[in-house]
Parts: C-alpha cells; sequence; structure tokens
C-alpha cells in the first residue's frame, strides 16, 4: 500500500492524475491530486461531503476543467477536451433519464446523437438493455418503473456507447438500504462482465468496502491515502482515514520504537512495526471494536495487550452486541458476537479486555 504513490506506470494507467488542482475563486476544491487508476479497475472515490470527490470525477470527465494538472486517459491528455472527446460516460445520481422516452429510447439516445446507423442502433441498444437485466421492459417509461430499474437503464444508457472508463457519481444513493445492497452486487457483477474500469464516488464507506478494487480517500480537496479495502480497513494513515472507513477507538500515546507504543496510561503495548512516524512521535492507536475481545483473561494470549473495566452501556444490534466499557483514563467501544455459546454482559459488570498486536494500527492524530 502507498501513501498517495503511484501504484501503476501512468503509460499504462486507465486514468491518470498529476497534480490535479481545481479552484474556484479562492477556494482549492481539489488540491494537487496524483493519483493513477488502472484498466479495468474498480475505484472508489471516498469521502465526506465537499471533500473533493465529485469535482475529481467532473474533471476527468470533462464537465470541469482542472486548474493546474495533466489528466490523461489511456496516455492521452485530456485535461481541456470537451465530454464527447474522452472515451469515459458518467451515469449521475439522480439518473438523468428523459421521461417522455421509454427505456429504449433512453439508451438509444447517445448513439442516435452520434448518428450510428440504424441497425446497430437497434442491435447495440438491445445488448445493453439485456446486460442490466431489462430484457422486456424496452416500452416502459420511467416513471413506471422502480428506482432500481431507472438505475439499471441509466447504466445501459453510459454503457451503450462503449466507453472505456465509466464514472459513476453516488448512484446507489437514491435507493433504499435493501434495494442498494442489491444494486451493489449487481454493479459489481456487471463490472466484471464488461471488463472495463469504473470510477466510483461515494461517502458510504460500507459502499466503497464491498464494491471496490482499491479505495482513495479525500478530505478537504487532498487525496490522503490509496489502498485496497484491507489496506485501508486494517492499516489507516491516520485518524482521520480510520475513523471514516469504519469505527475505531483511538487510544493516545507516544511511540517508543518501531513495535512499542506507551499508552496514556503507562501501559506498554506492542504494535506492528511503524515507518510512517517517529519515535517519540505522539501518536494514536487504533483498535477496532469487533478486535477487542472481552471475557475471561484465562483464554487470553500471554503476551496480548490486556486492560480492565466496568460495562457502561450494551447495544444489541442482532448478530452483535456493542458494548461501551469504561476504564480509568477513556472508555473503550468493544463488539462481540451474539451467540448461544458466547457470554453476554451488562452495566455495570466488571469485565477483562484484550486483543493481539496484530488487531491495531498506529496513526498521526
Amino acid at each position: 500500500m502507498n501513501e498517495i504513490t503511484e501504484s501503476q506506470d501512468q503509460r499504462s494507467a486507465a486514468v491518470s492524475l498529476r497534480g490535479i488542482s481545481k479552484f474556484f475563486d479562492d477556494v482549492t476544491a481539489v488540491d494537487s491530486v496524483d493519483l493513477d487508476i488502472g484498466d479495468s479497475e474498480f475505484f472508489a472515490l471516498l469521502g465526506p461531503s465537499g471533500c473533493g470527490k465529485t469535482t475529481t470525477l467532473r474533471m476527468i470527465a470533462g464537465l470541469e476543467i482542472p486548474s493546474a494538472g495533466s489528466l490523461q486517459i489511456f496516455g492521452e491528455e485530456v485535461g481541456s477536451l470537451p465530454p464527447n472527446k474522452r472515451p469515459v460516460n458518467t451515469v449521475f445520481q439522480n439518473y438523468a433519464l428523459f421521461p417522455h422516452m421509454s427505456v429504449a429510447d433512453n439508451v438509444a439516445f447517445g448513439l442516435k446523437m452520434r448518428k450510428i446507423p440504424k441497425s446497430e442502433i437497434s442491435t447495440r441498444a438491445h445488448e445493453a438493455i439485456s446486460l442490466v437485466r431489462m430484457t422486456g421492459m424496452e416500452d416502459r417509461r420511467p416513471n413506471q418503473l422502480s428506482g432500481g430499474q431507472q438505475q439499471r437503464v441509466a447504466l445501459a444508457r453510459a454503457l451503450v456507447n462503449r466507453p472505456k472508463v465509466l464514472l459513476l457519481d453516488e448512484p446507489l444513493a437514491a435507493l433504499d438500504l435493501k434495494l442498494r445492497q442489491e444494486m451493489q452486487f449487481e454493479l459489481k457483477q456487471l463490472q466484471r462482465e464488461v471488463g472495463i474500469t469504473f470510477v466510483f464516488v461515494t461517502h458510504d464507506q460500507e459502499e466503497a468496502l464491498a464494491l471496490s478494487d482499491r479505495i482513495g480517500v479525500m478530505n478537504d480537496g487532498r487525496l490522503l491515502q490509496v489502498g485496497t479495502p484491507e489496506e485501508m480497513y486494517d492499516a489507516p494513515i491516520d485518524r482521520f482515514v480510520a475513523d471514516f472507513i469504519g469505527r475505531s477507538n483511538f487510544l493516545n500515546g507516544t511511540l517508543e520504537s518501531a513495535e512499542v507504543v506507551c499508552l496514556a496510561n503507562g501501559q506498554r503495548i506492542r504494535v506492528p512495526e511503524v515507518d510512517a512516524v517517529s519515535v517519540g512521535d505522539e501518536v494514536q492507536v487504533s483498535l477496532r471494536p469487533e478486535r477487542v475481545m472481552i471475557g475471561d483473561l484465562d483464554s487470553a494470549p500471554h503476551d496480548s495487550a490486556q486492560l480492565s473495566g466496568t460495562v457502561d452501556t450494551e447495544t444489541f444490534l442482532g448478530n452483535s452486541v456493542v458494548y461501551r466499557v469504561a476504564l480509568d483514563w477513556m472508555t473503550i467501544e468493544v463488539e462481540a458476537d451474539h451467540r448461544p455459546d458466547v457470554e453476554r454482559y451488562h452495566a455495570g459488570d466488571r469485565v477483562d479486555l484484550w486483543w493481539r498486536d496484530d488487531a491495531v494500527a498506529v496513526v498521526r492524530p
């Protein structure tokens, strides 16, 4: 994993950004972003509202012109080219379907504008409709479709032009939870079938983890970290990334050596080897709630980190129970499985906590 370093050769990348910035008067929306996105990769740009992810997507699409930097698609400089001169298509959050047109006409619209022969338009439109599993609904209007079906039509309309890169701007945000989860599966399957690069913008960390080959986290216009979902979850570079991708406890301390942190309570714990910070630096240890064990210390490995505290609250979530455990110097959140063979604790219970050395990540505050 790299902290904003090249992961692929720029010349072979589907999308390559170098020093890309976008200014709106005195506001810096995107601040000198370097990024390579691979051919056939499903890449997610993740971050809170206003972080610059949508502006970055719009620059790739040609809907915004970069204020500075280089933007290449498959080795060709496209930063100043209009959208119709780029091998990309975009799917928007609101789908942007024509309400007076049928499914088939919506899908074929772009081909007609390009004056593709009618016989080819019909063939390609039906292929795209079949690809998104909408066969038999060609004559329906958008108001006769569910949200998920409208999303499929928007995808078919984007794919019928055979782009090399598909850009998706929070396309699932308008769907309810159950449908959104179903569409996540379908979107991932669709990307594998068509084999092209998908660049997906979202503020939903679970969505990014579920769909992506790699994730880039943005904040305040800057790209903070790029990595696989596992890398981003297990080894975040700083507190913002750790907190934005999943829940985490943050234990304050000082790095005493590459593998030892002295916590604020004076306890020393072993951590995975750290190279992003220096010995003597103040750091935070990121500890995911599900990686904290709760119960009898007799079952804990002898070399594990161990703490004791009192259960403050318990929250039942169905397949798990979340405990807030008060220590003398802070409160830790613990998520334990809910199963018949797992002991249940209640407010006021004294409990022991422990975790493995590799369960934590040292991050910059």
